[in-house]
């Protein structure tokens, strides 16, 4: 039946109708922009129809509603199959504060604009940009690691929350990839998590096309994937044809019907199928097909051949009596049941209120402690594990764990009840992830999206390996907690492999992640309540393996300051400060004795404490004139990380006692003389800047 005949269409009329209807919105998309991939668009096109007419628990009209289905396009540069489902299925807008706008999330003008400045259809899906998109994807194995994390959070929500006749959460995550993403090791890691927790939520659907880039997947890629799913603990199961409707429709009961572990469907596909000629690799190269090719595929499909961006009469209202229909239904009788659960629970209904707005609990900020003054201290990752325990029992979704280092890094919760998150017991608070800091990075996204209050913990030279996830964290604004610990040449003996030296000026230069490195314990507590009130920014905090003195802040000043990210510890009484001393984290006493000593030579001095550059940067300026006078330009910035940046606190006439090379293996105190991080250094370098300058 053509496309322009108005007799009645059969239901198998209508599905091709539809399946057609994304692929040429996606062949013309991609050409007017001169840019995109429509081949796996128009391959995955069944595939994505059946699931969203026919399994997609998800109301259109509410795209932020809490049991929701996840839908995850992980191979996000086939990113018009996820904007012409949205358009069809009648996606709503949601704006940042969570109110429903009543405007389609997509409209065909959007899609007219794909890839074009400030369009609701950008190159790759972007989480907060395009209302439905469940996460940014795009860097390839994020989005199927991602969603790792979106399964466990369903699995801890329907702990927490659930009760008798109260099903409050169940809902499953969907997840499409491809030979790219099975390629990047991220994806191996989050597999073996998710199968290791034997998350039956959870669904990848793999595009087996054997294309990438270069060609044929043969000249690089070989593995038998079902092999390696099944080693995981998945359960895989095979679609051979595409095009194939009833043996998608049965592969989806297949993971609908598996309850003890995660699903793998693997989907035989060929890029551009269903169109006679484009049977090649350009589509990989992000390159349109052409006018002529697009007229040939129109052709093949019964379209009229110069049509542009047409949907079809019937289309619309086709895909909605599915997914509209049944998701409607189901949110309905969702919100009739949060009433009731509301009157009975509303302990846990305030919870779920306020987790779903990203706010923190009532009071749970009275239960941060304080720390006596205290010359031999604490190490800061001991003194946060002392703030974490004595706050997360009154914060109760605030969970996370480590790269399989939390005896190091101090971040298990210890209080009672607070259990471990496991295969089969999924309630507790502790994480697991294993040596998998890359996997752990994108799981920890996936349950912020979820509205989890989440960190993550690991030394501080592999946030190299985290890098990925944390870098998508700030690009989709969501408030996840990087915890870094071993955070300078303070490692000692373990030697420079481990001494992170660059790190910490490569995640300054990341835009929207707040880094904290605090000095003593009391700071600790600071950049926790700073942290904590953090919406939609992730965050780094950096502690060290060594013990700090705890300042005595009768003494000097309070470590409130630090809520402005730099703030004046120490300075000279009525006179003005001739050198001013800057420091991070574990270098701040050493600039505190050195202060000392300089004043007992008579020379005015300041200490400035800045364990946080991002913060003090969103000071006005005449807050930032106070604590960094201009007219003072005897400065001196001590760090034990890479010098890279600190210019622009110390200027031309400066110095900067910092890291130049890599670190070496040795105690930490002969590292200390060796780099020049000792009092005695301090105090020279700045008694020679004073007298050079006026």
């Amino acid at each position: 039946m053509a496309v322009s005949d108005q007799a009645v269409r059969t239901s198998a009329q209508l599905d091709s109708l539809c399946i057609n209807t994304i692929r040429t919105l996606s062949m013309d998309a991609v050409q007017k922009a001169n840019s995109g991939h429509p081949g796996t668009p128009m391959a995955l096109a069944p595939m994505a129809y059946c699931l969203w007419r026919e399994f997609l628990r998800y109301d259109p009209e509410d795209p932020i509603w809490p049991n929701r289905d996840r839908f995850v396009l992980s191979n996000g540069h086939a990113s018009m199959l996820l904007y012409s489902l949205l358009h069809l299925a009648g996606v709503r807008a949601v704006n940042a504060k969570y109110e429903r706008l009543g405007e389609l999330s997509v409209t065909l003008e959007d899609i007219r604009n794909f890839r074009q400045l400030d369009s609701k259809t950008p190159g790759h899906p972007e989480y907060h940009w395009t209302s439905g998109v469940e996460t940014t994807t795009g860097p390839l194995g994020q989005g199927v690691a991602t969603s790792v994390g979106m399964a466990m959070a369903e699995r801890w929500l329907a702990e927490h929350f659930n009760r008798p006749d109260f099903d409050m959460f169940n809902y499953n995550v969907w997840v499409v990839c491809g030979d790219g993403d099975m390629m990047e090791g991220i994806s191996g890691e989050a597999a073996s998590l998710a199968g290791h927790l034997k998350l039956s939520n959870l669904c990848w659907i793999y595009d087996n096309n054997h294309i990438t880039i270069e060609g044929d997947t043969s000249l690089a890629f070989n593995e038998d994937v079902k092999a390696r799913f099944e080693g995981y603990g998945w359960n895989v199961t095979h679609v051979h044809d595409a095009n194939d409707l009833p043996a998608i429709s049965a592969a989806y009961n297949v993971f609908l019907n598996t309850g003890d572990r995660p699903t793998l469907i693997i989907l035989d596909s060929h890029i551009g199928f269903g169109a006679p000629h484009r049977q090649d690799t350009k589509e990989a190269h992000g390159e349109p097909l052409g006018e002529d090719e697009i007229r040939l595929a129109k052709q093949f499909y019964g379209w009229p051949e110069d049509a542009k961006f047409l949907v079809p009469e019937g289309v619309r209202e086709h895909f909605r009596e599915g997914i509209a229909t049944r998701g409607h239904a189901l949110r309905e009788a969702w919100m009739k049941q949060f009433e009731a659960y509301e009157a009975a629970h509303p302990d846990l209904a305030g919870q779920f209120s306020c987790m779903q707005h990203r706010e923190g609990p009532d009071g749970y900020q009275q239960y941060l402690p304080s720390f006596p003054a205290d010359a031999k201290g604490l190490a800061t990752r001991d003194s946060s594990a002392k703030v974490l325990n004595a706050m997360a029992p009154h914060f109760p979704w605030l969970i996370g764990g480590s790269a399989d280092l939390y005896p190091s890094t101090k971040t298990r919760l210890t209080f009672e009840g607070a259990g471990e998150f496991e295969a089969g017991g999924y309630a507790g608070r502790n994480l697991h992830f294993g040596i998998r800091e890359h996997a752990m990075g994108a799981a920890c996204n996936g349950m912020a999206l979820s509205k989890l209050r989440v960190y993550g913990s690991t030394f501080f030279i592999f946030s190299d390996y985290m890098k990925p996830a944390m870098r998508l964290a700030a690009i989709m604004e969501i408030p996840v907690i990087f915890i870094f610990t071993h955070d300078s040449i303070g490692v000692g003996e373990d030697g420079p492999t481990h001494q992170p030296i660059e790190q910490l000026a490569a995640l300054r230069a990341m835009p929207g992640l707040t880094i904290i490195r605090p000095g003593d314990a009391n700071e600790v507590v600071e950049a926790w309540r700073a942290i904590l009130k953090l919406r939609h920014e992730p965050a780094a905090l950096l502690l060290t393996r060594q013990a700090l003195p705890t300042l005595d802040r009768t003494k000097y000043a309070s470590a409130a300051g630090l809520a402005k990210g730099a703030y004046i510890l120490a300075d000279a009484p009525g006179a003005k400060p001739k050198v001013i001393l800057i420091a991070t984290g574990s270098e701040i006493y050493l600039c505190v004795e050195a202060y000392e000593k300089l004043m007992a030579e008579g020379i005015p001095t300041r200490v400035v404490s800045m364990p946080s550059w991002d913060i003090f940067e969103h000071q006005d300026a005449d807050y930032r004139e106070e604590v960094l006078p201009s007219d003072v330009t005897a400065r001196i910035a001590v760090e034990q990380a890479s010098t890279f940046g600190w210019e622009r606190y110390v200027g031309i006439a400066g110095s900067i006692i910092g890291m130049t090379t890599f670190g070496a293996s040795a105690p930490l105190k002969d590292l200390q003389k060796k780099f020049g991080f000792t009092t005695d250094n301090i105090v020279k370098v700045a008694r020679d800047l004073a007298a050079r300058v006026k």
